[in-house]
């Protein structure tokens, strides 16, 4: 799924009108109730995920026989750049999986489809408020909730235990305390930080009441006190006794993961789409080893993490029957049945009330994210605020190699400004 938001050249779309595109499916008679072929382009995991999302399809096809869907796995960290080109020009699928930092910016685009008062939108309010209210632009519903996530941490109980240490901690302080508590005591690191990714950065600034800008204020705010704080803050995560020191290379990501599903350090801060990779780890073969907890807090006393997750979102250049197929499609991919397969299959979140089963809830790892969702911090109605983390990722991992945090912060606030012209630094 999503190892940080991809920030890549999205922004640029943003003055690009749509192109006056065909779908890249096609209907015998042009009805919408003909034989529609829809392609979908799904961006979860090829090898953990998108095997169970092919089995929902089958589903959907067996329910609808006078829809085809062909399904289409785009690597995650491929497929922003890939939607973009492709809505832009030519051979746009017809529905797509869209990481929720996406939606506003392609609704702004004029790449998708509203949602309001179609097959797609019946149930709205089955789901989670912030979800639907971040699945909108002005207004408008572009996209339908179909997983949701947020960051925890999480740990490994036995090691705590080693450590002495009976709850997880609260605050970073807290956690660092834990760290060099477990170095000491169970002879591994006790914490790792995904280094220079500013999607595991953001929960340092909220938790000294802060983001990258106010959205409603329309003011940069990433070179303000506290946000400084949240970075220094961030970089003694690498320098504190029991800390892994950062990892600036490509396979940082695997690094991690590697290092805690083996039982190598006792905790990260991870989202719950890694689930699945966890169990499979030396260190959680008793799957209730797993600890998960909020995010700790930072000094001014709060705390929250990014919401994330994926919407399914149809591309306004289809034709009227790939419009209403895809609207069908849309629906059943996230009914509460479906989620709740989807959910049990490959461990995460889902969006509506109704889909948390007792099945569901019986995995402990969904049960724990479940707990903490409650307080990660919904996207802000900012096209670019997705984008905004290309620098900030550039940034960060200038600072964790010595560079002076304010220095960095400069440098990302000028980044915006260039970004976004009408708010004040």
């Amino acid at each position: 799924m999503r190892r940080g938001i991809a920030a890549s050249a999205l922004v640029v779309a943003l003055a690009v009108s749509m192109a006056a595109c065909s779908s890249s499916g096609s209907s015998s008679d042009g009805k919408a109730d003909g034989p529609v072929t829809l392609t979908y382009w799904d961006t979860s995991n090829a090898t953990n995920e998108a095997p169970n999302y092919q089995e929902l399809v089958k589903k959907f096809e067996a329910a609808n026989p006078n829809v085809k869907v062909d399904f289409v796995n785009v690597p995650f960290d491929q497929a922003q750049n890939k939607l973009q080109t492709a809505m832009g020009a030519k051979g746009a699928p017809d529905v797509f999986r869209s990481e929720v930092g996406w939606t506003a910016a392609f609704a702004k685009a004029g790449y998708l489809e509203p949602l309001d008062g179609t097959p797609a939108a019946a149930d709205t309010s089955a789901f989670q408020p912030s979800l639907i209210q971040q699945a909108k632009y002005e207004g408008k519903l572009y996209g339908v909730p179909l997983v949701t996530d947020t960051l925890g941490l999480m740990y490994n109980k036995e090691l705590f235990a080693k450590a002495g240490i009976t709850e997880a901690p609260k605050t970073w302080d807290e956690l660092k305390t834990d760290a060099a508590a477990v170095k000491d005591k169970a002879g591994v690191d006790g914490f790792w930080l995904k280094a220079a990714d500013g999607y595991y950065a953001l929960p340092f600034l909220f938790g000294e009441g802060t983001d990258t800008v106010d959205a409603a204020g329309k003011k940069i705010t990433i070179t303000s006190p506290e946000a400084v704080k949240a970075v220094e803050t961030y970089k003694t995560m690498f320098t504190s006794p029991g800390t892994a020191k950062a990892d600036v290379t490509t396979d940082a990501y695997a690094h991690m993961m590697d290092a805690f599903n083996s039982g190598k350090v006792a905790a990260i801060i991870q989202g719950p789409w890694e689930i699945t990779n966890v169990y499979k780890g030396s260190a959680f073969a008793d799957k209730s080893n797993l600890g998960i907890a909020a995010v700790p807090g930072g000094s001014a006393g709060k705390g929250g993490a990014p919401t994330g997750g994926h919407n399914i979102s149809v591309y306004a250049g289809a034709d009227k029957a790939h419009k209403a197929a895809a609207e069908k499609f849309a629906a059943f991919m996230t009914s509460a049945e479906s989620q709740a397969f989807i959910a049990q299959k490959n461990a995460t979140l889902p969006t509506r009330s109704d889909a948390f089963t007792a099945d569901v809830k019986a995995d402990p790892g969904i049960a724990g994210f479940q707990a903490v969702l409650s307080s990660a911090k919904p996207r802000p109605e900012l096209p670019e605020y997705s984008s905004l983390l290309a620098s900030l990722n550039t940034n960060l991992g200038k600072v964790v190699q010595g560079t002076s945090t304010q220095d960095a912060l400069n440098t990302v606030a000028t980044d915006y400004a260039k970004l976004l012209p009408g708010f004040a630094k």
